[in-house]
């Protein structure tokens, strides 16, 4: 897919899932993160996400944000992706970290970088209809480029484990203010949040580099500082991944952890925008809870023999089968 210049993704791919770890945890003992796990069987929910930045921006602008420890995982989920565009972190420090970690290797390669930000590990049936809304996000970049457009989905159903924005007045783009964020309200507020047009928040994001950038440094400035200079060092001699290693990892042995959304982006709805996706029947898979609703609302049928239990490092492992396993466990 050919897009306008200066536009890349970056697929965040970091996060440990622990709250799917009842079904995403081996025999043997190790939780593999739902990123490289499968829905149904067959290619993993980075795979898709890679697929789905594919599908509007150039494939040779998306990168992938990763974490050192799970490199048994993500080598086979971006075979083919080149290795300067997967951005591997010493260990996961949280969403804004990595978004840090991501513009600044971007913005070396193309000052007048934007930016189009995909978590790694959603669900989602019908992609023609969330194409369409990324593409309406990159187009009012283009006319507004110094203004985040975050992405706010239309609620199917009454949902208190998500995050909400709540659209404020329209813009002259046509687009709406971000009015407030809601954090996993209760059912009776989300109701009350979904009836006044409220929208679930993806994190999903369209942004130039640079503006994201300064909002880093307006929260967390020394951080952004520190990680500049010492990536710009690694950068500077040649091999960043093996000369520059050693003072990076030392360096996120000292950062906290930083939420993108709580520490970034809250607080700051003034100068945000929303784009509203129609509804797509989207999940971001968080819990067992939501991978079993998502299969209910999609009828999906679910077998409890196929892939469930004594997966070797190379078989994935398939959330809707696990999920019939532990709910016929439950039952028995």
């Amino acid at each position: 897919m050919e897009s306008a210049g200066n536009v890349w993704s970056g697929v965040l791919a970091g996060g440990e899932g622990a709250r799917l770890r009842a079904l995403t945890t081996r025999p043997c003992g190790t939780a593999v993160p739902k990123q490289f796990c499968s829905f149904q069987g067959g290619r993993t929910l980075l795979e898709d996400a890679v697929d789905r930045a594919a599908g509007v921006v150039d494939r040779a602008r998306v990168c992938a944000i990763v974490a050192q420890q799970h490199r048994e995982w993500w080598p086979s989920a971006l075979e083919g992706m080149p290795m300067q565009n997967v951005f591997v972190q010493p260990r996961n420090r949280g969403t804004a970290i990595g978004v840090l970690f991501s513009i600044l290797q971007v913005l070396a390669r193309d000052p007048e970088a934007k930016l189009l930000l995909l978590p790694a590990d959603h669900y989602v049936r019908e992609e023609a209809v969330l194409r369409r809304s990324l593409r309406i996000a990159l187009s009012r970049l283009e006319r507004d480029p110094s203004t985040p457009m975050l992405l706010g989905l239309e609620p199917d159903e009454v949902d208190a484990d998500l995050g909400y924005i709540l659209p404020g007045e329209v813009d002259p783009l046509g687009g709406r203010r971000v009015g407030r964020f809601i954090e996993k309200p209760p059912v009776h507020v989300a109701e009350q949040i979904i009836a006044a047009g409220g929208l679930w928040n993806t994190f999903i994001i369209a942004a130039c580099a640079r503006s994201l950038l300064n909002l880093c440094m307006q929260r967390f400035a020394p951080i952004v500082m520190e990680m500049r200079v010492i990536m710009n060092r690694a950068a500077s001699a040649g091999l960043p991944q093996a000369a520059g290693w050693a003072a990076i990892t030392e360096m996120y042995e000292r950062l906290p952890e930083v939420d993108f959304s709580r520490h970034v982006l809250e607080g700051r709805e003034a100068s945000l925008r929303v784009v509203q996706v129609p509804a797509c029947r989207w999940s971001d898979l968080g819990t067992p809870k939501r991978v079993g609703d998502t299969l209910r609302r999609l009828q999906i049928a679910r077998s409890p023999h196929a892939h469930h239990g004594g997966e070797s490092s190379d078989v994935l492992i398939n959330l809707a089968a696990r999920h019939a396993h532990m709910e016929n466990a439950m039952r028995n």
